[in-house]
Protein backbone atom coordinates (compact mmCIF):
# COMPACT_ATOMS: atom_id res chain seq x y z
CA UNK A 1 0.00 0.00 0.00
CA UNK A 2 2.91 2.44 1.04
CA UNK A 3 4.31 1.82 -2.47
CA UNK A 4 0.93 2.52 -4.21
CA UNK A 5 0.07 5.45 -2.22
CA UNK A 6 3.66 7.19 -3.06
CA UNK A 7 3.28 6.25 -7.03
CA UNK A 8 -0.08 8.05 -6.58
CA UNK A 9 1.44 11.20 -5.78
CA UNK A 10 4.35 10.69 -8.11
CA UNK A 11 1.67 10.41 -10.91
CA UNK A 12 -0.39 13.08 -9.21
CA UNK A 13 -3.51 10.75 -9.14
CA UNK A 14 -4.99 13.10 -5.97
CA UNK A 15 -8.01 14.25 -4.67
CA UNK A 16 -7.35 16.38 -1.58
CA UNK A 17 -9.54 17.93 0.67
CA UNK A 18 -9.07 20.95 3.00
CA UNK A 19 -10.98 21.79 6.00
CA UNK A 20 -11.74 24.85 6.90
CA UNK A 21 -11.77 27.74 3.96
CA UNK A 22 -10.83 30.75 5.69
CA UNK A 23 -7.48 32.84 5.49
CA UNK A 24 -5.51 29.73 5.76
CA UNK A 25 -7.59 26.81 3.92
CA UNK A 26 -8.92 28.85 0.82
CA UNK A 27 -5.06 30.16 -0.21
CA UNK A 28 -3.94 26.57 0.85
CA UNK A 29 -6.67 24.94 -1.96
CA UNK A 30 -5.82 27.06 -4.59
CA UNK A 31 -2.13 26.13 -4.59
CA UNK A 32 -2.94 22.75 -4.67
CA UNK A 33 -5.72 23.35 -7.59
CA UNK A 34 -3.80 25.76 -9.56
CA UNK A 35 -1.30 22.98 -9.64
CA UNK A 36 -3.60 20.60 -11.53
CA UNK A 37 -4.31 18.47 -8.03
CA UNK A 38 -8.71 17.91 -7.81
CA UNK A 39 -9.37 19.66 -4.09
CA UNK A 40 -12.88 19.92 -2.67
CA UNK A 41 -13.11 22.39 0.18
CA UNK A 42 -15.23 21.69 3.26
CA UNK A 43 -16.55 23.82 5.98
CA UNK A 44 -19.71 24.27 7.67
CA UNK A 45 -20.39 28.02 6.40
CA UNK A 46 -22.67 27.19 3.66
CA UNK A 47 -22.18 30.97 2.89
CA UNK A 48 -18.12 30.42 2.29
CA UNK A 49 -19.06 27.43 0.04
CA UNK A 50 -21.69 29.78 -2.30
CA UNK A 51 -18.79 32.06 -2.58
CA UNK A 52 -16.23 29.90 -3.58
CA UNK A 53 -18.56 27.85 -6.36
CA UNK A 54 -19.76 30.99 -7.54
CA UNK A 55 -16.01 32.19 -8.20
CA UNK A 56 -16.54 34.54 -5.57
CA UNK A 57 -13.31 35.06 -3.11
CA UNK A 58 -13.54 36.50 0.34
CA UNK A 59 -9.88 36.53 1.22
CA UNK A 60 -7.64 39.55 -0.33
CA UNK A 61 -4.69 37.00 -1.29
CA UNK A 62 -6.89 35.15 -3.60
CA UNK A 63 -8.26 37.05 -6.32
CA UNK A 64 -11.88 35.85 -7.50
CA UNK A 65 -10.44 35.90 -11.03
CA UNK A 66 -8.35 32.98 -10.69
CA UNK A 67 -10.34 31.49 -8.53
CA UNK A 68 -13.23 31.50 -10.94
CA UNK A 69 -10.98 29.98 -13.22
CA UNK A 70 -10.50 27.32 -11.26
CA UNK A 71 -13.58 26.31 -10.28
CA UNK A 72 -14.73 26.61 -14.11
CA UNK A 73 -11.74 24.06 -15.20
CA UNK A 74 -12.95 21.38 -12.01
CA UNK A 75 -10.13 21.59 -10.36
CA UNK A 76 -12.06 23.34 -6.94
CA UNK A 77 -15.06 23.12 -5.71
CA UNK A 78 -16.40 23.31 -1.81
CA UNK A 79 -19.00 21.64 0.46
CA UNK A 80 -20.79 21.44 3.32
CA UNK A 81 -21.22 17.68 3.20
CA UNK A 82 -18.32 15.94 5.69
CA UNK A 83 -19.06 12.70 3.31
CA UNK A 84 -16.92 14.31 0.47
CA UNK A 85 -13.89 13.27 3.42
CA UNK A 86 -14.18 9.39 2.17
CA UNK A 87 -14.03 10.09 -1.88
CA UNK A 88 -10.68 11.72 -1.45
CA UNK A 89 -7.09 10.69 -0.78
CA UNK A 90 -5.61 13.49 1.26
CA UNK A 91 -6.88 15.66 4.02
CA UNK A 92 -5.93 18.95 5.15
CA UNK A 93 -7.10 20.57 8.65
CA UNK A 94 -6.49 24.61 8.81
CA UNK A 95 -9.36 25.29 11.26
CA UNK A 96 -9.09 27.85 13.69
CA UNK A 97 -7.20 27.83 16.85
CA UNK A 98 -8.45 30.40 19.49
CA UNK A 99 -7.86 31.46 22.60
CA UNK A 100 -11.19 30.79 25.41
CA UNK A 101 -12.67 34.05 27.81
CA UNK A 102 -9.71 32.25 30.29
CA UNK A 103 -6.76 32.76 27.99
CA UNK A 104 -6.91 29.00 27.21
CA UNK A 105 -6.26 27.03 24.42
CA UNK A 106 -9.44 26.08 22.20
CA UNK A 107 -9.20 22.60 20.58
CA UNK A 108 -12.86 22.76 19.34
CA UNK A 109 -12.60 23.73 15.99
CA UNK A 110 -9.39 21.06 15.90
CA UNK A 111 -11.36 18.20 17.55
CA UNK A 112 -14.97 18.65 15.78
CA UNK A 113 -12.19 18.51 11.64
CA UNK A 114 -10.71 15.25 14.18
CA UNK A 115 -14.31 13.75 14.80
CA UNK A 116 -14.79 14.56 10.89
CA UNK A 117 -12.10 12.89 9.55
CA UNK A 118 -12.66 10.04 12.03
CA UNK A 119 -16.02 9.20 10.58
CA UNK A 120 -14.78 9.15 6.79
CA UNK A 121 -11.55 7.55 7.60
CA UNK A 122 -9.82 4.28 4.72
CA UNK A 123 -6.89 2.66 4.72
CA UNK A 124 -4.31 4.81 2.64
CA UNK A 125 -5.69 8.21 3.66
CA UNK A 126 -3.54 10.84 4.17
CA UNK A 127 -4.18 13.47 7.13
CA UNK A 128 -2.26 16.63 7.80
CA UNK A 129 -3.37 19.16 10.36
CA UNK A 130 -2.32 22.91 9.94
CA UNK A 131 -4.40 24.58 12.78
CA UNK A 132 -1.23 26.21 15.24
CA UNK A 133 -1.16 24.27 18.91
CA UNK A 134 0.62 23.44 21.56
CA UNK A 135 3.08 20.36 21.18
CA UNK A 136 1.73 17.00 21.62
CA UNK A 137 -1.70 17.99 20.04
CA UNK A 138 -1.05 15.69 17.00
CA UNK A 139 -0.01 12.67 19.05
CA UNK A 140 -1.70 12.84 21.93
CA UNK A 141 -5.38 14.14 20.98
CA UNK A 142 -5.36 13.91 17.32
CA UNK A 143 -3.82 10.38 16.40
CA UNK A 144 -5.92 9.10 19.65
CA UNK A 145 -8.96 9.85 18.06
CA UNK A 146 -8.15 8.87 14.58
CA UNK A 147 -7.41 5.04 16.13
CA UNK A 148 -10.40 4.73 17.36
CA UNK A 149 -11.35 3.08 14.63
CA UNK A 150 -9.50 0.49 14.43
CA UNK A 151 -6.84 2.06 11.94
CA UNK A 152 -3.28 2.06 13.09
CA UNK A 153 -0.84 5.45 12.05
CA UNK A 154 1.77 4.32 9.74
CA UNK A 155 0.47 1.20 8.51
CA UNK A 156 -3.19 1.95 7.28
CA UNK A 157 -3.24 5.83 7.21
CA UNK A 158 -0.65 8.73 7.34
CA UNK A 159 -0.81 11.63 9.76
CA UNK A 160 1.32 14.49 10.37
CA UNK A 161 1.47 18.32 11.49
CA UNK A 162 2.43 20.89 8.91
CA UNK A 163 2.24 24.19 10.60
CA UNK A 164 0.51 27.03 8.54
CA UNK A 165 2.71 30.05 7.90
CA UNK A 166 -0.28 32.36 6.16
CA UNK A 167 0.89 36.31 6.26
CA UNK A 168 -2.07 38.01 4.92
CA UNK A 169 -1.53 40.74 2.42
CA UNK A 170 2.64 39.94 2.08
CA UNK A 171 3.26 40.30 -1.71
CA UNK A 172 6.75 38.33 -1.57
CA UNK A 173 5.87 35.25 0.76
CA UNK A 174 3.29 33.01 -0.72
CA UNK A 175 2.29 29.27 0.66
CA UNK A 176 3.54 28.38 -2.52
CA UNK A 177 7.45 30.07 -1.53
CA UNK A 178 7.20 29.96 2.29
CA UNK A 179 9.12 27.09 3.36
CA UNK A 180 7.16 23.90 4.47
CA UNK A 181 7.95 22.22 7.80
CA UNK A 182 6.49 18.91 8.25
CA UNK A 183 6.48 16.74 10.92
CA UNK A 184 4.48 12.87 10.85
CA UNK A 185 3.81 10.76 14.00
CA UNK A 186 6.27 8.06 12.44
CA UNK A 187 8.85 8.19 9.61
CA UNK A 188 6.89 7.02 6.60
CA UNK A 189 4.03 9.76 7.47
CA UNK A 190 6.73 12.18 7.21
CA UNK A 191 7.71 10.98 4.01
CA UNK A 192 4.56 10.80 2.15
CA UNK A 193 3.27 14.24 3.27
CA UNK A 194 6.02 16.13 2.56
CA UNK A 195 5.62 14.32 -0.80
CA UNK A 196 1.86 15.64 -1.11
CA UNK A 197 2.91 19.34 -0.27
CA UNK A 198 5.50 19.34 -2.90
CA UNK A 199 3.28 18.79 -5.73
CA UNK A 200 2.27 22.55 -5.01
CA UNK A 201 4.89 24.06 -2.81
CA UNK A 202 8.01 25.11 -3.87
CA UNK A 203 10.47 23.98 -0.43
CA UNK A 204 8.98 21.15 1.85
CA UNK A 205 11.68 20.57 5.00
CA UNK A 206 10.61 17.43 6.56
CA UNK A 207 11.52 17.58 10.86
CA UNK A 208 11.62 14.32 13.09
CA UNK A 209 8.32 14.37 14.63
CA UNK A 210 5.25 16.17 14.79
CA UNK A 211 5.78 17.28 18.16
CA UNK A 212 9.01 19.00 16.83
CA UNK A 213 7.39 21.47 13.93
CA UNK A 214 4.24 21.80 16.25
CA UNK A 215 7.38 23.38 18.73
CA UNK A 216 8.84 25.43 15.78
CA UNK A 217 5.86 26.97 14.83
CA UNK A 218 5.16 28.25 18.51
CA UNK A 219 8.79 29.67 18.74
CA UNK A 220 8.85 31.55 15.51
CA UNK A 221 6.12 34.06 16.70
CA UNK A 222 7.45 33.58 20.46
CA UNK A 223 10.28 35.26 19.06
CA UNK A 224 8.53 37.99 16.87
CA UNK A 225 6.40 38.71 20.60
CA UNK A 226 9.09 39.34 23.27
CA UNK A 227 11.15 40.97 20.91
CA UNK A 228 7.92 43.66 20.14
CA UNK A 229 7.11 43.15 23.87
CA UNK A 230 10.94 44.86 24.15
CA UNK A 231 10.59 47.46 21.46
CA UNK A 232 6.96 48.44 23.63
CA UNK A 233 8.82 48.38 26.63
CA UNK A 234 11.61 50.29 25.54
CA UNK A 235 9.09 53.22 23.82
CA UNK A 236 7.43 53.38 27.00
CA UNK A 237 10.94 53.63 28.35
CA UNK A 238 12.08 56.37 26.13
CA UNK A 239 9.01 58.43 26.38
CA UNK A 240 9.80 58.14 30.57
CA UNK A 241 13.28 59.22 29.52
CA UNK A 242 12.70 62.35 27.27
CA UNK A 243 13.99 59.97 23.79
CA UNK A 244 12.61 59.83 20.65
CA UNK A 245 12.49 55.60 20.16
CA UNK A 246 12.33 55.92 16.71
CA UNK A 247 15.51 57.34 16.26
CA UNK A 248 17.19 55.00 18.92
CA UNK A 249 15.92 51.66 16.98
CA UNK A 250 17.20 53.09 13.88
CA UNK A 251 20.78 53.98 15.64
CA UNK A 252 20.71 50.60 17.02
CA UNK A 253 20.60 48.86 14.00
CA UNK A 254 23.07 50.44 12.11
CA UNK A 255 25.04 47.89 14.13
CA UNK A 256 25.76 45.22 11.30
CA UNK A 257 25.49 42.28 13.16
CA UNK A 258 23.74 41.09 16.65
CA UNK A 259 20.80 43.14 16.25
CA UNK A 260 17.85 42.98 14.91
CA UNK A 261 14.74 45.54 14.22
CA UNK A 262 11.72 45.50 16.20
CA UNK A 263 9.01 48.36 15.79
CA UNK A 264 6.75 49.22 18.71
CA UNK A 265 3.38 50.20 18.25
CA UNK A 266 -0.40 49.99 19.80
CA UNK A 267 -0.32 46.33 20.52
CA UNK A 268 -0.41 43.29 18.64
CA UNK A 269 -3.39 41.88 16.58
CA UNK A 270 -3.59 39.19 13.99
CA UNK A 271 -4.40 35.06 13.89
CA UNK A 272 -0.71 34.11 15.52
CA UNK A 273 1.27 36.63 17.68
CA UNK A 274 -1.31 37.31 20.21
CA UNK A 275 -1.93 34.00 20.74
CA UNK A 276 0.29 31.11 19.67
CA UNK A 277 2.71 32.29 22.75
CA UNK A 278 -0.10 31.62 24.99
CA UNK A 279 -0.54 27.96 24.14
CA UNK A 280 2.95 27.29 24.68
CA UNK A 281 2.86 29.11 28.08
CA UNK A 282 -0.24 27.03 28.75
CA UNK A 283 1.57 23.59 27.92
CA UNK A 284 4.54 24.27 30.08
CA UNK A 285 2.09 25.06 32.65
CA UNK A 286 1.24 21.31 32.92
CA UNK A 287 4.54 20.60 33.61
CA UNK A 288 4.71 23.07 36.53
CA UNK A 289 6.81 25.41 34.71
CA UNK A 290 6.40 29.36 33.81
CA UNK A 291 7.58 30.36 30.81
CA UNK A 292 8.61 33.54 31.91
CA UNK A 293 9.58 35.40 29.20
CA UNK A 294 6.03 34.89 27.54
CA UNK A 295 4.22 36.01 30.28
CA UNK A 296 6.54 39.07 30.33
CA UNK A 297 5.73 39.78 27.06
CA UNK A 298 2.23 39.34 26.86
CA UNK A 299 1.51 41.68 29.51
CA UNK A 300 3.45 44.35 27.91
CA UNK A 301 1.81 43.70 24.69
CA UNK A 302 -1.74 43.75 25.68
CA UNK A 303 -1.69 46.53 27.78
CA UNK A 304 0.00 48.87 24.78
CA UNK A 305 -3.93 49.69 23.85
CA UNK A 306 -4.18 51.37 27.57
CA UNK A 307 -0.75 52.82 27.34
CA UNK A 308 -1.55 54.33 23.95
CA UNK A 309 -5.21 55.92 25.29
CA UNK A 310 -2.49 57.65 28.22
CA UNK A 311 -0.61 58.72 25.88
CA UNK A 312 -3.62 60.45 23.76
CA UNK A 313 -4.84 62.32 27.11
CA UNK A 314 -1.59 63.61 27.77
CA UNK A 315 -1.75 64.76 24.57
CA UNK A 316 -5.06 66.09 24.53
CA UNK A 317 -3.68 67.72 28.26
CA UNK A 318 -1.06 69.66 26.18
CA UNK A 319 -3.95 71.51 24.49
CA UNK A 320 -5.89 72.20 27.51
CA UNK A 321 -8.44 69.21 26.07
CA UNK A 322 -9.89 66.95 28.09
CA UNK A 323 -10.67 63.12 26.72
CA UNK A 324 -14.23 63.14 27.56
CA UNK A 325 -16.18 64.96 24.57
CA UNK A 326 -12.96 65.41 22.60
CA UNK A 327 -13.67 64.53 18.75
CA UNK A 328 -10.96 61.57 18.17
CA UNK A 329 -10.82 60.44 14.41
CA UNK A 330 -8.94 56.29 14.32
CA UNK A 331 -7.24 56.35 11.07
CA UNK A 332 -6.78 52.69 10.35
CA UNK A 333 -8.60 49.83 12.36
CA UNK A 334 -7.01 46.45 10.50
CA UNK A 335 -4.25 44.51 12.89
CA UNK A 336 -1.80 45.67 10.51
CA UNK A 337 -0.80 47.42 7.09
CA UNK A 338 -3.00 46.62 3.45
CA UNK A 339 -5.28 44.54 4.78
CA UNK A 340 -8.61 43.99 6.40
CA UNK A 341 -8.27 41.65 9.25
CA UNK A 342 -9.45 42.51 12.57
CA UNK A 343 -8.88 39.30 14.50
CA UNK A 344 -7.50 40.52 17.90
CA UNK A 345 -6.69 43.89 16.33
CA UNK A 346 -5.85 46.22 19.51
CA UNK A 347 -7.38 49.77 17.66
CA UNK A 348 -10.79 47.62 18.66
CA UNK A 349 -9.42 48.04 22.42
CA UNK A 350 -8.27 51.56 21.80
CA UNK A 351 -11.51 52.40 20.46
CA UNK A 352 -13.06 51.17 23.54
CA UNK A 353 -10.86 52.28 26.00
CA UNK A 354 -11.51 56.17 24.35
CA UNK A 355 -15.27 56.03 24.28
CA UNK A 356 -15.14 54.51 27.81
CA UNK A 357 -13.35 58.01 28.52
CA UNK A 358 -16.37 59.55 27.23
CA UNK A 359 -14.76 60.27 23.77
CA UNK A 360 -16.58 60.71 20.53
CA UNK A 361 -14.81 58.54 18.39
CA UNK A 362 -14.99 57.69 14.45
CA UNK A 363 -12.76 56.07 12.32
CA UNK A 364 -11.54 55.88 8.72
CA UNK A 365 -9.92 52.68 7.04
CA UNK A 366 -10.50 52.42 3.69
CA UNK A 367 -10.02 48.03 4.20
CA UNK A 368 -12.77 48.03 6.86
CA UNK A 369 -16.37 49.45 6.16
CA UNK A 370 -17.74 48.60 9.80
CA UNK A 371 -16.30 47.54 13.13
CA UNK A 372 -18.84 46.04 15.55
CA UNK A 373 -17.83 47.56 19.05
CA UNK A 374 -19.35 45.74 21.98
CA UNK A 375 -22.41 45.02 19.66
CA UNK A 376 -22.40 48.56 18.81
CA UNK A 377 -21.79 49.07 15.01
CA UNK A 378 -19.64 52.18 13.84
CA UNK A 379 -19.04 52.47 10.11
CA UNK A 380 -16.16 54.15 8.06
CA UNK A 381 -15.91 57.52 7.43
CA UNK A 382 -15.83 57.23 3.76
CA UNK A 383 -12.83 58.29 1.62
CA UNK A 384 -12.52 61.95 3.13
CA UNK A 385 -13.17 62.63 6.50
CA UNK A 386 -13.07 66.22 7.41
CA UNK A 387 -9.83 65.80 9.23
CA UNK A 388 -9.97 69.77 10.33
CA UNK A 389 -12.87 68.74 12.60
CA UNK A 390 -11.04 66.35 15.15
CA UNK A 391 -9.33 67.47 18.37
CA UNK A 392 -6.73 64.81 17.31
CA UNK A 393 -6.31 62.34 14.84
CA UNK A 394 -4.99 58.73 16.05
CA UNK A 395 -2.18 57.10 13.39
CA UNK A 396 -3.53 53.22 14.60
CA UNK A 397 -2.70 51.30 10.96
CA UNK A 398 -0.41 52.79 8.89
CA UNK A 399 -2.40 51.31 5.53
CA UNK A 400 -0.42 52.59 2.19
CA UNK A 401 -3.43 54.15 0.77
CA UNK A 402 -3.53 56.81 2.99
CA UNK A 403 -2.69 60.26 2.12
CA UNK A 404 -0.13 61.58 4.82
CA UNK A 405 0.64 64.69 3.18
CA UNK A 406 -2.61 65.77 2.87
CA UNK A 407 -3.72 64.30 6.44
CA UNK A 408 -1.38 66.44 8.29
CA UNK A 409 -1.84 69.61 6.34
CA UNK A 410 -5.58 69.17 7.51
CA UNK A 411 -5.14 67.62 10.54
CA UNK A 412 -4.61 70.43 13.74
CA UNK A 413 -2.94 67.66 15.93
CA UNK A 414 -1.70 63.47 14.99
CA UNK A 415 -0.95 61.19 17.35
CA UNK A 416 1.23 58.46 15.51
CA UNK A 417 1.77 55.24 16.86
CA UNK A 418 3.62 53.69 13.84
CA UNK A 419 6.37 56.77 13.04
CA UNK A 420 4.14 56.73 10.12
CA UNK A 421 3.88 59.93 8.88
CA UNK A 422 7.86 60.50 9.34
CA UNK A 423 8.59 57.32 7.22
CA UNK A 424 6.32 58.83 4.70
CA UNK A 425 8.92 61.80 4.54
CA UNK A 426 6.45 64.39 6.33
CA UNK A 427 8.84 66.91 8.16
CA UNK A 428 6.82 68.27 11.32
CA UNK A 429 7.66 72.01 11.31
CA UNK A 430 4.62 72.83 12.74
CA UNK A 431 4.37 70.36 15.86
CA UNK A 432 1.39 68.74 15.40
CA UNK A 433 2.76 65.33 15.30
CA UNK A 434 3.27 63.32 18.57
CA UNK A 435 5.05 60.00 18.01
CA UNK A 436 4.09 56.65 20.24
Amino acid sequence: MKDKILHKIEKRDIKLSVIGLGYVGLPLATEFAKSKIQVIGYDTDDKKVEKINNGISYIKDVSSEELKKLVEEGLLSATCDSTILSEVDAILVAVPTPLSKTKDPDLSYVLKAAHDVKKHLRKGHIVSFESTTYPGTTDEIILPILEETGLKAGKDFFLAFSPERIDPGNPKYTVKNTPKLVGGVEPFSTLVVSKLYSLALLNVVPVSSAKVAEAAKLLENTFRSINIGLANEMAIMCNILGIDVWEVIEAASTKPFGFMKFYPGPGIGGHCIPIDPIYLSWKLKTFNYTARFIETATDINSNMPRYVVGRIQDALNEKAKSVKGSHILILGVAYKKDIDDLRESPILDIITILEEKGANVDYFDPHVPWVDINGKLIESKGTEPDYSSYDIVVLGTDHSAFDYEGIYKASSYIFDTRNAFRNHGIKDTEGKIVTL
